[in-house]
């Protein structure tokens, strides 16, 4: 009767599942060409004081609890001005009253910072942190600010924030591949994302209003590259073009009834004549 009892309470204890005290989440973010993933644990304040008290100042943090923190790059990155190869890193910090040091180590899955080394590190650097006005209980790590080139992550607890500012390095390679597709058949050239690219990043605006102009003659009655022509053609500084290729625009959105490309390029004009 005894084992039995014993065997019983054996198995109760095996099957006991807790809520974790500091739950686990992933984030993931859209990037350029690929995705940037972090996995990390949050705890609580609880009454306590956090940044010079339970997490000393000057000494390295998992930036969470339990295991440390992980980052995840998909494609190569530039990590606050420094270039970073895709992989995954542990994300370790050091905080202080104002300056952290924010680490990319290595050693992706190890426990806390207990077996922390420095000569794992690939890359350490300093970041300013601001003060925010509403508490933040729970430890919190967030993307804002997001474009199709930059993007910010903000570490966020009690009345701390830190943000790390992230680009994308993938510019000469979608450039090359727009290039190298806008040679191929003309009936399969991504006209529509080519133009977007190359007036959304600075590029070389003679040859997007080249493929604007060829698209239009394959697509005469499509508002929306009236609308990109317009675009192209103010921002070249040709106000005069850009209003009379958008009213175009807009006569052939009326014509569809598609109030989407009415609104976007009377935008255009409207724009022009201020």
């Amino acid at each position: 009767m005894l084992l039995a009892c014993c065997t019983t309470a054996q198995t109760f204890a095996q099957e006991l599942r807790i809520p974790e005290a500091s739950s686990t989440q992933t984030i993931i973010q859209d990037f350029g060409l690929g995705k940037i993933t972090v996995t990390y644990s949050r705890p609580n304040v609880k009454g306590r004081k956090i940044f010079g008290g339970i997490n000393p100042y000057g000494q390295v943090w998992r930036t969470g609890a339990n295991a440390a923190t992980t980052i995840t790059f998909t494609e190569n990155v530039i990590f606050e001005g420094n270039k970073v190869p895709a992989g995954t890193y542990a994300l370790f910090s050091i905080p202080e009253e104002t300056d952290w040091t924010i680490i990319l180590n290595k050693t992706a899955k190890q426990w806390g910072a207990y077996g922390y080394k420095q000569e794992d590190d690939v890359l350490r650097v300093k970041v300013k942190s601001r003060p925010v006005d509403e508490k933040r209980e729970t430890f919190t790590m967030q993307f804002a600010n997001s474009t199709t080139k930059t993007t910010e992550l903000y570490l966020v607890w009690d009345n701390t924030a830190v943000p790390i500012r992230l680009q994308t390095d993938d510019d000469a390679q979608i450039t090359a591949n727009i290039e190298k597709l806008m040679l191929g058949d003309k009936n399969k050239r991504p006209y529509f994302n080519a133009i977007q690219y190359f007036y959304e990043n600075d590029k070389d605006l003679n040859k997007a209003m080249q493929w604007a102009l060829e698209a239009e003659q394959m697509e005469p009655n499509g508002p929306w590259y009236k609308l990109w022509k317009a675009r192209i053609q103010l921002k070249m500084g040709e106000k005069a073009k850009a209003i009379a290729t958008a009213q175009e625009g807009v006569n052939l959105a009326k014509a569809t009834n598609d109030d989407e490309y009415v609104r976007l390029n009377q935008a255009v004009i409207t724009q022009a004549k201020d």
